[in-house]
């Protein structure tokens, strides 16, 4: 479904949206299962567009520094994040690149807090980082 390359910048990013600090970032808590998923699931019709949005930050990242996104500092991924969510991008995409990272950042947010019976939100850690307890 997605190459070696655009499941490296799926994982940058994702830990770009919910980066690590006292807790875990949005992957190691799990927000790439959830993505996965849901990939053969609710958003089985968006994995083309996730392919095209992956493929367009890595160009991006190319044309701005000459190397791709995974491999690119923090600070550096979040300048390009940011850019593409304003739309002052450099290359062409082939998809609306406000649209796409908007659309990233809400489904990041559904895999880091949903129930983790969703794939997400590993251990509960979301939850617990928030004071939320599940009750009964």
């Amino acid at each position: 479904m997605f190459s070696e390359g655009q499941i490296e910048i799926l994982q940058a990013v994702v830990n770009r949206m919910i980066p690590p600090d006292d807790w875990p970032g949005g992957w190691e808590a799990g927000v790439g299962d959830y993505l996965f998923r849901q990939f053969e699931r609710d958003l089985k019709g968006m994995v083309g567009l996730y392919q095209q949005g992956l493929d367009a930050l890595e160009a991006e990242a190319q044309a701005a520094h000459g190397a791709g996104f995974a491999r690119l500092s923090a600070e550096q991924q979040d300048m390009l994040l940011m850019q593409a969510e304003r739309g002052t991008v450099q290359t062409t995409w082939p998809l609306d690149p406000p649209n796409f990272i908007t659309m990233l950042a809400h489904h990041c947010a559904e895999g880091f807090y949903s129930d983790p019976d969703n794939g997400g939100n590993r251990d509960q850690i979301a939850w617990r980082m928030i004071g939320f307890e599940v009750r009964g």
